[in-house]
């Protein structure tokens, strides 16, 4: 089959001369779909900070868009879905490839473990640099042990040009597991809009209750899929309810949809906490439900590095996450937050009633939380990271080295 593809990408090429140079290369950004997640929107961000003068950008689903591309603002972005069906569709691989014959990209970037395949077709076309992103696992591979994903991830190493980490963690995770040649890797984390994210008044129609002065909210935003655990923030929040040396009044807000909606739901409605917790579902208003909140949580069993986290910091709130994946990169222990175990709602409990109970704690933690995603994480620094890369690649520039990482001063 390749050698027929080859082939055929050999005569097409023939037909389908390549772009004028004056023309600013194309990069098409392969990903499995474009819905709500941490992925999607970095992907949305850097295209639409990107200088469109030095790169031209094509979005291409293996499945489809979930509505996500409308939050892309930067013009003239074809957004393409293949369509892909359930199991293992070869006409998938057929489709992409003429897709790849149609666009002529010069880099194709794949991010994942779902789109990771996708580079066999892409090493077909004559002359495109390869770069693959990861961003963090899923519940199938929480920690990259997975043998059969990690076969088939040495499998298609040497296609790969460049590898690019949104955390230390996943850099090292790809020397150390997928046996990446240091040389091949660029860790580089995702910024925050801090025009948007940013302490300030709140104007969202909350509740009776949840926006009470003498009130404490604690929150989390995120997709409710198992990965999240939510469930163990519901427990965790129950223990607090019902101790009684917690004087003020506790809500829980948990925004975000998914496929855990009703499971979450069942156990609220089982541990009575109804009144105490609201799910208003996926919102488009999440600086405003950040500022609604005094101490946001990620308990999540796996991170890459979270935007929630990052956007979080950026409203000034102190932090509560699970000590996984990137969150360390982000949160300071004692500093801007705590760190604590996967599924262990008496821990969250713990960590939450420290910072709730001590005013001076909270107001301290969050303005560190303030403080480093203002001195650390901003967009254009990432955009410029990425460009560079690309830029690299194609022997355009220099690649920068001597720019600091993102988590120093």
């Amino acid at each position: 089959m390749t050698e027929l593809l080859a082939l055929k990408a050999q005569r097409l090429s023939e037909t389908h001369p390549p772009p004028l140079e004056t023309t600013p290369p194309l990069v098409a950004h392969v990903i499995y779909a474009l819905g709500t997640g941490g992925l999607e929107n970095g992907l949305v961000n850097i295209i639409n900070r990107a200088c469109p003068q030095r790169y031209r950008h094509v979005i291409i689903c293996l499945t489809g868009t979930e509505g996500f591309e409308r939050r892309i603002s930067a013009p003239n972005i074809e957004v393409i879905s293949l369509h892909k069906r359930p199991g293992h569709d070869l006409a998938l691989y057929w489709r992409l490839w003429r897709t790849f014959i149609r666009l002529r990209p010069a880099i194709v970037h794949t991010r994942n473990l779902a789109a990771l395949e996708m580079q066999v077709i892409a090493a077909l076309i004559p002359g495109v640099k390869r770069v693959h992103g990861e961003h963090g696992r899923d519940i199938q591979d929480i920690d990259g042990s997975n043998k059969k994903y990690n076969v088939l991830r040495k499998a298609l190493r040497p296609l790969v040009h460049r590898y690019i980490a949104v955390s230390q963690d996943l850099a090292q995770w790809l020397a150390q597991v997928v046996e990446v040649p240091t040389a091949k890797i660029k860790q580089i984390y995702n910024g925050v809009d801090q025009q948007v994210f940013t302490p300030g008044s709140v104007s969202v129609s909350a509740p009776v209750g949840f926006k009470a002065d003498n009130m404490q909210v604690i929150g989390t935003v995120g997709r409710l899929a198992e990965v999240k655990d939510q469930r163990t923030l519901i427990e965790a929040f129950s223990l607090l309810v019902n101790d009684s040396s917690i004087q003020k009044p506790l809500r829980l807000i948990i925004v975000g949809d998914g496929p855990m909606y009703q499971t979450l739901c069942d156990r609220i409605t089982e541990l009575g906490l109804c009144e105490y917790i609201w799910m208003p579902g996926d919102r488009k208003d999440i600086p405003d439900f950040l500022r609604m909140m005094d101490v946001f949580v990620l308990p999540s069993l796996g991170e890459g590095i979270s935007n929630t986290l990052l956007e979080a910091m950026a409203t000034g709130l102190p932090l509560v996450a699970t000590r996984i994946g990137g969150n360390p990169e982000l949160i300071e222990e004692g500093i801007n937050g705590c760190l604590v175990p996967v599924g262990d709602a008496a821990a969250l409990a713990k960590h939450l009633k420290h910072i709730l109970t001590e005013p001076q704690t909270m107001k301290s933690f969050g303005e560190n939380s303030l403080n480093k995603a203002r001195q650390n994480f901003d967009w254009s620094r990432t955009v410029e990271q990425y460009l560079a890369v690309y830029d690299q690649l194609l022997g355009r520039v220099e690649m920068k080295t001597s720019q600091p990482p993102a988590n120093e001063s």
